[in-house]
C-alpha cells in the first residue's frame, strides 16, 4: 500500500493505492493520528485502491468519528470491488462516497 498525503490549507487529501486490509490498515492509522490534526477537512482518493478489508473499514470509521467534529470527510474516485463492499457493509448510509 502506498500513502501520499497533501495538505492544502486545512484541506487534507489523502491517496491510498493497493490493498487496504489487515497488514496495511495499521500504517495508515498511524498517519491520520499525525495528518489530522491540523486538518478541518479530509478527502480520501481511492482511485488507486483495489481492496479494502473489514480492518480498513475500522479506519475510515474512526478518522470520519474525528471529522465529524471538524469540517467533515468525503470518499471520491471509488471502483466497483470498493463500492460494493461500501455497500454490503452500510458504509454508503454512514460515509460521503462521491
Amino acid at each position: 500500500m502506498t500513502i501520499n498525503k497533501k495538505l492544502d490549507g486545512s484541506d487534507l487529501t489523502i491517496a491510498v493505492e493497493g490493498r487496504l486490509d489487515t497488514v496495511t490498515a495499521p500504517a495508515l492509522e498511524a498517519d491520520l493520528q499525525k495528518a489530522l490534526d491540523g486538518a478541518e477537512t479530509l478527502t480520501f482518493d481511492f482511485s488507486g485502491l483495489e481492496y479494502i478489508s473489514s480492518a480498513g473499514l475500522r479506519v475510515l470509521l474512526s478518522a470520519h468519528r474525528v471529522m465529524s467534529g471538524k469540517g467533515g470527510m468525503k470518499i471520491i474516485h471509488v471502483n466497483e470491488i470498493v463500492k460494493e463492499v461500501f455497500e454490503v457493509t452500510g458504509f454508503t448510509d454512514v460515509l460521503n462516497i462521491q
